[in-house]
């Protein structure tokens, strides 16, 4: 949020007018974005390799890596034999799979899968560029050349994910993401319809398309930042359910921003506070698991 202001500047200064629908390359995720700036992907197949690293009569953890022409990305799953539901998690900024095993052990005791995406760029084992005016200022000057940006692939690594879920054990798959990852979360389940619905945790709008507008910016950065913003696609979610989480206190992603993204939600949909700081924690974890019990 704190560097929407200098993104918006570059986005102002660099590749103003330029088009940005992608060729039609075999093989590779594709995208189009319309005038309104609302992305569409065409996310190419990937391959997957597992390794159970992990097995008792409650659950299994293993590592599942989905090789795509872009590089591999990386991802842990914990489940059970037959789960009731599952889950496609994607992390805040920073966020490693150390902190959150206990959480998908949690999940998968409950009778959920639980898949954390180890999202590109975060600093894990995908490589790529955490979200930034860096990334931001290179994802620009891809969408000016029509080639696939990073933000864009790991909305298609979500999809793989949910594909991979869905085939797996034929239960529904939701979409959830805490802070940073709950605005890709916001995104994968308002551009893929199989999503189940959507969970998000401390999250908002990036605020980039806002700051933009208010500078009278208008053309091309204005259809990119809109496509990147979860309120652009969390209204397409409905009929399926939004459910939101968000400390009143949270001192990195303002409650007013998070309620300010949930108005845009269509229902049916659930918002609701938590104790604790920023971020997914057990308190979450358990208000979740209950709801779907």
């Amino acid at each position: 949020m704190r560097s929407a202001f200098v993104i918006a500047i570059f986005l102002i200064t660099c590749l103003a007018g330029a088009g940005c629908t992608s060729n039609s390359i075999p093989a590779k995720s594709t995208y189009s974005v319309d005038s309104d700036g609302v992305l569409t992907l065409s996310c190419a197949p990937e391959t997957t390799s597992e390794v159970v690293f992990f097995s008792n009569e409650t659950y299994t953890k293993s590592r599942v890596v989905f090789t795509t022409k872009s590089g591999n990305v990386t991802t842990y799953l914990a489940a059970p034999k037959a789960p009731k539901a599952a889950f496609v998690y994607a992390p805040g900024a920073g966020e490693k799979l150390a902190g959150h095993e206990e959480r998908m052990v949690r999940f998968a005791s409950a009778g959920y899968a639980f898949l954390f995406v180890d999202t590109r760029g975060n600093g894990g084992e995908t490589a790529g560029l955490h979200f930034s005016q860096q990334l931001i200022q290179q994802d620009f000057a891809k969408f000016g050349k029509g080639e696939m940006p990073q933000y864009y692939l790991s909305i298609c690594d979500l999809v793989s994910a949910r594909k991979l879920l869905a085939g797996k054990y034929n239960v529904p798959v939701y979409a959830i993401g805490s802070s940073n990852g709950g605005r890709y979360a916001a995104v994968a389940a308002g551009i893929d319809p199989e999503f189940a619905g959507y969970i998000g945790i401390s999250t908002s709008d990036w605020g980039l398309l806002d700051s933009l507008r208010e500078q009278g910016v208008t053309g091309d950065p204005i259809r990119f930042a809109a496509s990147i913003e979860p309120g652009t696609y969390i209204g397409k979610i409905t009929p399926r359910p939004v459910w939101m989480y968000h400390n009143a206190t949270d001192p990195i992603i303002p409650f007013s921003s998070g309620r300010q993204l949930y108005g845009k939600a269509g229902d049916p949909k659930n918002f609701t506070e938590f104790s604790g700081e920023h971020g997914i924690n057990p308190e979450v974890d358990a208000r979740i698991i209950a709801q779907w019990a």
